[in-house]
Formats: C-alpha cells, sequence, structure tokens
C-alpha cells in the first residue's frame, strides 16, 4: 500500500511539475512575442518614415523646396513644370472643412442621443447601422458621390460643376461620421453615472446635464474622435478622386474641379509618370506633407485632450 502511495504521489507531482514548467515556459514566451509583434509596428513605421524622407530629398534635390511651399500653381505635367502645392493643399483643405460641418454635429448629436436618451433596444438598432455605414468601402462611397449626391446638388445648383469638391467633401462627411458618433458615445458612456446623479440632485435638467455636465467630463474622447475622423478625411482618396476631379487650384470655390493630396498621389501612381522622374518623385514630397498634416493635427489633439484634462 505505502508503496501503490508513493507511485502515486510522485505521477501527480510529475504532472504537477510539468504543467508548472509549462506555465514557466509560456510566461517566459508571450513577453517576447508581444515585444516582437510591437516591435514590428514600431519598424515598420520607421520604414515609411524613412523611405519619404529619402525620396523626399530626391525631389528636393531637383526642385526648390522654396517653390514647393510658396508657388501658387501645380503643373507637373506641363511642358514648363510647376510644383507649387498650394493647390493641393486647399484643395485638401476643402474636402476637410465641408466633410467636418457635415460630419461633427451629426455625429455629435447621434453620439449623446445613443448616450443620454436612447432605450436599450433604440441603440442595439442604431449602432449596427453606423457599423454597416463605417464599413462600406470608399470606392462605394466614390461611386455613390459621382452618381448620385452631384446629380441631386446640380438639381438645386445647375452652376455646379460635375466634378466639384461640395459633393465629394459632403460624402467624406457622411462617411466619417459613425466614426464620431461610435468614439463619442463611447467616451460618453464612460462618464460615471454619480456624476449624472449629482447634477440631477442639484436640480438641473436632462439637456443641463448632458450639455454642462456629461460633454466637459467626456471632452478629450470626442475631440479624439474628431481629429481621428478628420485625419481619415485628410488622408481619403478614393471619393476624391472619383468625385472631385483633377484640376488643382487655389479657389475657395466648391462648386468647381478641385485635386487633393491624396487624389494626385493617385493620379501619378496609376501610370501616368516614370520610375526616376520629378513627377515620381514628387509624390514622396505630396505624402510626406500629408504625414506631417496628420501628425501635426495628433499632437494638436493630444495637447486639447490634456488642456481640458486638467480644466475639468
Amino acid at each position: 500500500m505505502e508503496l501503490r502511495k508513493t507511485e502515486t504521489y510522485s505521477v501527480q507531482q510529475l504532472i504537477l511539475e510539468k504543467k508548472s514548467k509549462k506555465k514557466m515556459n509560456m510566461e517566459k514566451v508571450i513577453p517576447k512575442l508581444l515585444f516582437l509583434t510591437a516591435a514590428i509596428s514600431v519598424f515598420t513605421t520607421i520604414g515609411i518614415i524613412l523611405t519619404l524622407i529619402f525620396e523626399t530629398f530626391i525631389f528636393f534635390d531637383r526642385v526648390s523646396i522654396v517653390e514647393f511651399f510658396t508657388e501658387a500653381k501645380w503643373l507637373p505635367f506641363a511642358s514648363v513644370p510647376s510644383y507649387g502645392i498650394m493647390p493641393l493643399i486647399v484643395g485638401t483643405l476643402k474636402i476637410t472643412v465641408i466633410a467636418a460641418v457635415v460630419a461633427v454635429p451629426v455625429g455629435l448629436a447621434t453620439a449623446i442621443f445613443l448616450s443620454e436618451y436612447a432605450s436599450e433596444k433604440t441603440r442595439r438598432i442604431i449602432k449596427p447601422i453606423l457599423e454597416v455605414l463605417a464599413g462600406i468601402p470608399t470606392i462605394v462611397y466614390g461611386f455613390f458621390a459621382l452618381t448620385f449626391v452631384t446629380p441631386v446638388l446640380r438639381d438645386l445648383f445647375p452652376f455646379l460643376d460635375m466634378f466639384n469638391a461640395l459633393s465629394p467633401g459632403i460624402v467624406v462627411g457622411i462617411m466619417i461620421m459613425p466614426m464620431i458618433a461610435s468614439l463619442s458615445e463611447d467616451a460618453l458612456v464612460s462618464v460615471p453615472k454619480s456624476i449624472r446623479e449629482g447634477a440631477y440632485a442639484l436640480g438641473a435638467t436632462k439637456l443641463e446635464t448632458t450639455i454642462k455636465v456629461v460633454l466637459p467630463a467626456a471632452i478629450s474622447g470626442i475631440v479624439a474622435s474628431i481629429v481621428l475622423a478628420l485625419s481619415r478625411a485628410i488622408g481619403e482618396t478614393m471619393i476624391v478622386s472619383v468625385a472631385g476631379g483633377s484640376t488643382p487650384n487655389m479657389s475657395m470655390d466648391v462648386t468647381s474641379s478641385i485635386q487633393t493630396m491624396t487624389a494626385y498621389i493617385v493620379q501619378v501612381s496609376s501610370g501616368d509618370a516614370g520610375y526616376g522622374t520629378t513627377i515620381y518623385y514628387s509624390i514622396y514630397a505630396v505624402g510626406m506633407t500629408l504625414f506631417v498634416f496628420t501628425l501635426v493635427m495628433n499632437l494638436l489633439a493630444q495637447f486639447i485632450s490634456r488642456k481640458f484634462r486638467e480644466e475639468y
């Protein structure tokens, strides 16, 4: 009997030791695997930035950086080419501003309704619809802008060109609206209920509580959602390529054809320029400008979020 007990104990001990060794091995492997995953992301980002920098330097060896940022004409395919990026920047900003005017009020209103006023049943219906909108391919949005939104706008405004800034701007706003609504709603829902109850106890109405208490408490998340959505609007490619046209100009007119930075990159990447030409390297200079725009916006978002956190 004693021998059997000893054998049983030793077998159980071996199994436990094997399991503990397995756990120890996993504990050692998992951190290394996670570090490797993080390192891949970091090195990929560094590789993209270095590629942009090196190719942009080649472009600025051929074109003056002063001309690039001060010239008011972007005519890379002309017999006497001109590489002033300002028309592309103006076109990009026009699309972004129109998208913001459409998406920010509607997205925030949707988020407030879902978090503060909607019943659970209503929330379960509206949330999936927003997620479907966010998942529609941008090329579909582009043809929607060209074949539906533009004809409707031209019925209202006959002077509107077939390719214009207004139609793609509105559709880009529709595209980024679910992102603002979803992320802002998450920020609003995360505000503790005790804050709302405290406002109600002081006699505040539901609207006053929402506007004066809940919104300020969630402002950092809301600002982050808006900046993230606008960054996507700045980098949007297919909608503006399909419905915006390819005419870079400095005009503030939203009824005429435009060209954005991303649309120009698509135009050149589709085979309009040979490898190693100045036009080819210009897409890296434009891409670097776009990258700086997005980086500045993200830094600004972090600053604003931190500032509001300190105040509230």
